[in-house]
């Protein structure tokens, strides 16, 4: 008899779990899109954005997914020709990549392989070796989800200004931005692209680049650049529909709005705060479970996990039957595994993704892990016991000890 009713519950990697005050914002009629509130509301969820990202620079907001945002961010700095560094340490670093090779810009890969961080000492080197600064840009993921890694972006962003190359700096926080700690201008960030559906709490469809001025800069010395893509206009409008290139996304900025409401109410750094809780929680129910059997954390350095998603390699096709005994009896959703390339890392049936990003809090995660454990126990798969009692002593810890603290 399955237990699958109630409220669903989605543990993958985005689109994550939207709260009920960002589904209420948007539900409601269509706004006017030619003055009056909309105008003012779009405002003010752009300078948030900024805050959000940490930096001073130049918003441009798109209907799209993260894909639109990868192709603003090149068709408006590189032109056909050109040559760029792409840093791998998953999927999504060779996703941007190919998108660059389609649009005629020449791609260079770095690659670390699917289970470890992207190395600054080897990026910086490589730099070094450019003496003619034929690089014009340096590409990687903070977060690749289909790998679980968390690339260092302040230290790739320092072996950059050590090689004093002069390539610009992009950074791909799609998954990470509003979950992992991030600073655009402190950490010498040209380009960043994300979009709404994951740290955002908002459902799928508005993507955005953030850039400064040697982005700028770029834009200006470029030929041609895609009449919709081009962030020139949405960073300086004339009139408000340059904003989106025509009709203005009107629910999505409802939902923006509400979301950047929480994560503000909360504060930025609280929030980051939260999501290394949630993330450390998941950590020690992956690690006890880890202690017989097959299952283990994809990124075995903790120091370089995500704290937005956790990959967890299971013995062969293990991990496609968690994931349906999950969604079939529990109505929990755990992300799929997506194939990846190098090391010893098996296909996808023998992966699979913990998504703890956004809108969570203890109940939701210690469900999710409970109802792995659960589905673990009746498909007789080998691992560790006692998961439960260790995951919830890091949710205990970290809530009593501020409060003992101010106690005494």
């Amino acid at each position: 008899m399955s237990l699958a009713h109630g409220r669903p519950t989605r543990a993958i990697p985005g689109p994550s779990i939207i709260p009920d005050a960002v589904l209420n914002a948007m539900h409601q009629a269509a706004p006017n899109i030619y003055e009056g509130p909309l105008i003012d509301t779009t405002a003010s969820v752009m300078a948030d954005l900024k805050r959000v990202a940490r930096t001073e620079g130049d918003l441009a907001m798109y209907i799209g997914n993260g894909h639109a945002a990868w192709e603003a961010a090149l068709v408006n700095t590189l032109a056909p020709g050109d040559r760029i560094l792409v840093l791998s340490t998953g999927r999504f670093g060779l996703g941007w990549a190919d998108m660059a090779r389609r649009l005629g810009i020449e791609v260079e890969i770095m690659e670390f392989g699917p289970r470890a961080v992207a190395d600054p000492a080897q990026v910086e080197d490589r730099l070094r070796a450019d003496k003619r600064h034929e690089i014009k840009a340096l590409l990687t993921v903070q977060t690749d989800t289909a790998s679980s890694v968390n690339n260092d972006i302040a230290a790739i962003g320092a072996a950059l200004k050590a090689a004093a190359h002069p390539a610009l700096y992009f950074a791909d926080c799609i998954a990470s931005l509003a979950c992992e700690r991030f600073e655009m201008d402190a950490w010498g960030v040209d380009v960043m692209v994300s979009a709404c559906q994951k740290g955002l709490m908002t459902p799928p469809g508005v993507a955005m680049t953030w850039s400064n001025g040697r982005a700028a800069a770029a834009r200006r010395g470029l030929e041609r650049v895609s009449p919709y893509f081009d962030w020139a206009p949405r960073h300086d409008p004339g009139h408000y529909y340059q904003n989106f290139c025509g009709t203005a996304p009107t629910h999505h900025i409802f939902g923006l709005r509400a979301a950047l409401d929480m994560i503000l109410a909360e504060g930025l750094e609280a929030v980051w705060h939260r999501h290394q809780v949630m993330a450390e929680t998941v950590w020690a129910a992956v690690d006890v479970w880890a202690e017989t059997g097959d299952l283990r954390a994809n990124i075995a350095d903790r120091a370089a996990r995500s704290v937005a998603v956790t990959g967890v390699l299971t013995g062969p096709d293990d991990a496609a039957r968690i994931r349906a005994w999950c969604e079939r009896e529990a109505n929990v959703t755990l992300g799929i595994g997506l194939n990846l390339e190098g090391g010893d890392l098996p296909q996808g049936g023998s992966l699979f993704r913990i998504g703890h990003m956004g809108h969570l809090n203890p109940p939701m995660i210690l469900g999710t892990l409970g109802t792995i454990d659960a589905g673990l126990k009746a498909l007789g798969i080998a691992h560790g016991g006692g998961a439960l009692r260790v995951a919830s002593e890091v949710i205990a810890a970290a809530v009593s000890g501020p409060a003992q603290a101010a106690a005494e």
